[in-house]
């Protein structure tokens, strides 16, 4: 069923979503500082990320955008946050960027339904989340990352709303990619190597994207007809 179609019969209407994403990121930082034994949609302790269909290309993402959410989640959610970032135009900046990365995961999984993943257990101990260097330096690496996947997965998606929605996602991503390269280099609009001379962005697959994500999560994923 087209994810919209999906959404659409669970009442989840833009408003909600913004309303979510408000109670949601307080949430995503309990579960950026690990999953608790009493949650009641925990993730077991490894996962495989079957390719052969639309579910687990939507896991696929569903899973990634956990971890950026979970991860802005913690930056807003910081002791420091006003100390590393003392402008007001980067901490609502970034709040935005939180809030539309728990928009992204709660739309997944209510597109996903009955299919979703359960909750990773992100790993952030190498951040340090009173640090303007380091909360931007993993924006970036996630941001970057983010659209890379989004772009070599689009070849795995059959149903054209999946694909739709995808677009969609991943434009949004872009943007996010861009700010933050900005606020590292200012007037800058993408980080180094990222767009390559033909002025297109990278796409990554699975593996790739996986091997990056890797020491940012705790939970073991697999994967199977990814290549």
């Amino acid at each position: 069923m087209n994810p919209l179609t999906t959404l659409e019969q669970a009442g989840l209407s833009r408003r909600g979503f913004l309303t979510r994403a408000g109670g949601g990121l307080a949430a995503l930082s309990v579960v950026a500082a690990g999953c608790d034994s009493d949650d009641p949609d925990p993730m077991p302790g490894a996962v495989t990320l079957d390719f052969s269909n639309d579910f687990g290309v939507l896991n696929y993402a569903y899973a990634l955008e956990q971890l950026e959410a979970a991860f802005y989640a913690a930056v807003v959610g910081a002791a420091g946050f006003a100390t590393a970032f003392p402008s007001a135009d980067e901490r609502a900046g970034l709040t935005a960027i939180a809030k539309h990365e728990a928009i992204h995961a709660a739309f997944l999984k209510a597109a996903l339904g009955s299919n979703a993943i359960g909750n990773l257990t992100p790993d952030f101990s190498s951040v340090n989340f009173s640090s303007r260097a380091s909360v931007l330096g993993t924006s970036l690496v996630f941001e970057d990352l983010g659209v890379a996947a989004y772009n070599g997965a689009g070849k795995f998606i059959s149903d054209p709303g999946y694909l739709t929605l995808a677009g969609k996602i991943v434009s949004v991503e872009a943007r996010h990619a861009s700010y933050i390269a900005g606020l590292i280099t200012p007037n800058t609009i993408a980080g180094s190597g990222v767009i390559n001379s033909m002025g297109l962005d990278r796409a990554f697959l699975p593996a790739q994207v996986l091997a990056a994500a890797d020491p940012f999560i705790v939970n073991t994923i697999t994967l199977r007809n990814a290549s």
